[in-house]
């Protein structure tokens, strides 16, 4: 499999256990280059990954100094990219919850869409904890009004690929959007600056403590944080976005008509 030069995956880590390498393992059949970001662990799960990326040039492994948060570890690892001529960055959860097997088909769609924000639409197993069902559907009523209608699925589903200047240009000057606030934040600011949401399904799998499923969400404090980011971005934000946000929708409406009609009949020279 040959490297790709614009398109990456990026895996955060923290504490994510034994399962990690199993994972990595997998996007790596499917997927190259990957880099997977250690943010902060204690737990020595990423240890065989050193010795995996010594072996496998696909691989490369940073590890942040101290635990700051998923979308930091995801802007670390897009702007390490960033810096080494990448323009696209897919990013899933490395505690095998996504499914490695959609990765190529994604990046296909990013790269014949490279102005496009790829979101996964999660296909949900039987056995999804049904507090975070629940809780998704006030998500993605958030959002919606954040955005004047649909256009973002699931705004917690975290399989997608983000093209990676527009994203660290809204979202790496700022000081939110760091924890798990981040994959909600970076839909609704990269939608505000007009990259065109694209939504594709993807199955997610939940795994129990003894499967060696891994959940950092803290219940009270990530609520909390999620609670007040879309307080911020609704009173606060959304006001100086309007206008915009009302020209990209009718833009994508356009684009999506055009895509629909396909392309124009070439025009006959027959004389009738």
């Amino acid at each position: 499999m040959m490297p790709s030069s614009t398109h990456l995956v990026v895996l955060p880590s923290y504490n994510t256990g034994p399962r990690l390498r199993e994972v990595v393992a997998g996007v790596l059949a499917r997927w190259r280059p990957v880099v997977v970001v250690i943010d902060g662990s204690t737990d020595g799960s990423e240890q065989p990954l050193h010795e995996l990326a010594r072996q496998d040039a696909g691989l490369s492994v940073l590890v942040l100094p101290r635990n700051a948060g998923k979308g930091a570890a995801v802007l670390a690892g897009a702007s390490w990219a960033h810096e080494r001529g990448f323009t696209h960055a897919l990013t899933m959860d490395a505690d095998g919850q996504h499914v490695a097997a959609h990765v190529p088909e994604f990046m296909a769609l990013s790269r014949r869409q490279p102005d496009a924000l790829v979101l996964g639409r999660p296909i949900f197993p039987v056995n999804v904890p049904a507090a975070r069902l629940h809780g998704r559907k006030l998500s993605v009523a958030l959002v919606r009004g954040l955005l004047l209608g649909a256009g973002v699925e699931d705004p917690l589903f975290g399989f997608r690929v983000y093209p990676i200047a527009p994203l660290l240009a809204v979202l790496a000057g700022r000081s939110t959007g760091r924890r798990y606030d981040f994959d909600t934040e970076a839909a609704v600011r990269l939608c505000w600056a007009g990259v065109r949401p694209f939504n594709v399904p993807a199955p997610v799998r939940y795994f129990s403590r003894e499967e060696g499923g891994v959940s950092h969400f803290h219940y009270v404090r990530d609520n909390l944080t999620l609670v007040g980011m879309h307080a911020r971005l609704l009173f606060w934000e959304l006001p100086w976005h309007v206008g915009d946000l009302l020209r990209h929708r009718r833009r994508w409406r356009t684009e999506a008509a055009v895509e629909l009609e396909g392309p124009a009949e070439p025009a006959s020279d027959a004389v009738h």
